[in-house]
């Protein structure tokens, strides 16, 4: 597939899709006292993903959309849809960054150095993730939503537990995914950016 602008823009497409559908269909809600609701989801498996097939700020964006259009649809999570877009946003910047810009994944076909740093951005994309989805909903229920500090403090514990789980499996379901997809899409020429003599030195089979 051509690597372009429309390229980006169908994989992303798609990718937002899963998103959506991982976060909305394969999600067990976990109430919280107040009458909020964390969640254990997959959602933020194709948003990582994503952001190793097409890039940070594609990923970003696929993640960011998909998810914000889940919290849109469903009436314990509308509230939150603009922290959902500007996080999921940052996690695929953070996890495309890394992988594309200082690990280089799609400039060499060395299986280790690819494995590293796909494993690394996972884990600082997810890190992010769990540090600060539940400071920032913490805030965000007390500045924005105008919640007590009570209230948004519980919720802020049980979101900690539930974005640390989310992490773990989001990491190593991501990686999975993503080594066994590689080859594949490199076979059907529809990894984008994938340019190994751009790193000559690192080609290896």
């Amino acid at each position: 597939m051509k690597d372009s602008k429309v390229s980006r823009l169908t994989q992303c497409a798609i990718l937002a899709a899963l998103c959506f559908v991982s976060f909305t269909y394969l999600q067990i809600k976990i109430p919280v006292p107040g009458g909020d609701a964390t969640s254990i989801h997959f959602g933020n498996v194709f948003l990582v993903l994503a952001s190793l097939l097409i890039g940070g700020v594609y990923g970003g964006l696929a993640g960011a959309i998909g998810m914000t259009i889940a919290d849109i649809m469903d009436p314990v999570y509308i509230l939150v849809a603009p922290k959902t877009f500007v996080l999921k946003f940052i996690i695929g910047l953070i996890v495309g960054t890394l992988a594309h810009k200082f690990g280089h994944i799609n400039e060499t076909s060395d299986r280790k150095h690819i494995f590293n740093w796909v494993l690394m951005s996972s884990i600082c994309g997810m890190a992010f993730n769990v540090i600060a989805d539940p400071l920032v909903g913490y805030f965000y229920k007390i500045y924005v939503l105008g919640q007590p500090a009570d209230v948004a403090s519980v919720l802020a514990k049980w979101s900690a537990g539930a974005t640390f789980f989310n992490a773990i499996t989001t990491v190593i379901i991501a990686c999975l995914i993503y080594n066994a997809l590689r080859p594949i899409l490199i076979k059907s020429n529809l990894l984008l950016g994938y340019n190994p003599s751009k790193n000559a030195k690192n080609r290896v089979e």
